[in-house]
């Protein structure tokens, strides 16, 4: 497997320029298969992930060009209403191309979607909220088959404010007939970027980043250029990585108030923040962190995608930290790992009893998921003596040039076959 390989015990210290959003990206460049044109997406980060929402859409008939970080969709003879299921299994986002593809062909056929297994995660949100668009939903054979002549706008009332159903409905009412109201939306900032993309090309929506959003069907999207914003997850991480190695951060091009929980949590733990020129991000680490008690909640709660990564630099903490994980059921598949390392660490159900120690010690671990594995990397980066990350490839799907960012401010890392 490849791996990462970390001598730890460097004090991090420089700048690092922010990615695009992964969780911004993907639904956009599923919403481009309803542009009747050209969509251009700017700062569309190049990882595992992205790159497989490229080859989705290409096996659907799309042209697909990427130069860097820029991504060109041409959605003109997107023909194919099939998934493969290969595909299928490699992404868990490959899901929201199901609101598109039923408003641009009235069909879509696919299996349940892939990526990380950190719990369950229905899509009967997905389905339901399809269903009362007007679309008939058949499974069969493992296969999910939706069909629907003419999309018709509905009321929706979500029992629980699901990102991928809230994307799936908004891009499926883009194009249906009258007036769509969804309640009880997610109110993520990916949300907002959605949004602000499909009214980009023409679409008539409102409410994004409040618990209500109202579209009125259009004929079409025209072409369309978009940028997407900085990474809240990848900044978040790049703030720990400061703090658990006692150094000093600048992370640039994110807009502060959607990190507003996770960087509260962080001036708890004793860290100087700072937030300069709007969209950059100033942190200093204290020489010894200060336990805290999190509970992970929808947006504008705590995300569950920064959870690992506070629980790791919380391993190095005076005192007893009281995490709850409210999300996903199986979000605590890293912490094994981190006891290798010296952790102490007690879970129960949804809840981790974690307690300071003086230092980790460098292992061997393995990476099962995005950000269980990215926190890995950030125990590795404080311990003591070297310590090797297998699975690297799950990291990969969220984190572009993870290994150089790290190296630029001082971190003894490198990537090994």
């Amino acid at each position: 497997m490849d791996t990462y390989v970390i001598n730890g015990g460097n004090r991090l210290s420089g700048e690092i320029n922010l990615q695009g959003s992964k969780n911004s990206a993907l639904p956009i460049i599923a919403a481009s298969i309803l542009v009747d044109g050209n969509a251009l997406i700017k700062r569309c980060p190049i990882i595992r992930d992205t790159v497989a929402m490229k080859e989705l859409l290409l096996a659907l008939g799309c042209k697909v060009s990427q130069e860097k970080n820029l991504f060109k969709v041409d959605a003109t003879n997107c023909n194919k209403d099939e998934i493969p299921e290969d595909l299928m299994k490699e992404i868990r986002s490959s899901i929201v191309l199901m609101g598109p593809m039923l408003a641009r062909h009235g069909r879509i056929k696919l299996t349940h979607p892939g990526g990380c297994e950190i719990g369950s995660r229905p899509i009967d949100l997905h389905l339901n909220g399809l269903r009362q668009l007007g679309a008939t939903v058949n499974e069969e054979h493992g296969y999910i088959i939706c069909e629907v002549n003419r999309l018709i706008g509905s009321e929706i009332d979500l029992d629980f404010p699901s990102v991928g159903a809230t994307e799936n409905i908004m891009m499926a009412a883009t194009l249906a007939e009258g007036v769509t109201i969804i309640r009880n939306v997610a109110r993520e900032p990916e949300i907002i970027e959605l949004q602000e993309f499909l009214n980009r090309a023409g679409a008539n929506i409102e409410g994004a980043g409040s618990n209500i959003i109202k579209i009125k069907g259009v004929n079409k999207l025209h072409d369309v250029e978009y940028e997407v914003g900085g990474d809240r997850i990848v900044a978040g991480t790049y703030l720990c990585s400061a703090a658990i190695t006692r150094g000093e951060v600048l992370v640039k091009g994110i807009i502060p108030e959607y990190l507003r929980s996770t960087l509260h949590k962080l001036k708890e733990t004793g860290c100087t923040i700072k937030i300069m020129n709007k969209e950059n991000i100033f942190i200093k680490a204290p020489e010894k962190l200060k336990s805290v008690n999190i509970k992970t909640m929808p947006f504008p709660g705590f995300p569950t995608d920064m959870q690992s990564q506070m629980v790791t630099i919380l391993t190095l903490a005076q005192g007893t930290s009281i995490i709850m994980e409210n999300i996903f059921e199986n979000r605590y598949k890293y912490v094994p790992e981190l006891i290798k390392m010296g952790a102490s660490i007690i879970v129960e159900g949804k809840t981790a009893i974690v307690t300071g120690i003086e230092n980790l010690t460098g292992a061997t671990v393995e990476a099962r998921e995005l950000r269980g594995g990215a926190s890995l990397v950030l125990a590795g980066l404080a311990a003591r003596d070297v310590t090797s990350v297998i699975g690297v490839r799950y990291i990969e799907r969220g984190y572009e040039d993870f290994v150089e960012n790290l190296r630029n401010i001082g971190a003894d890392i490198k990537r090994v076959n």
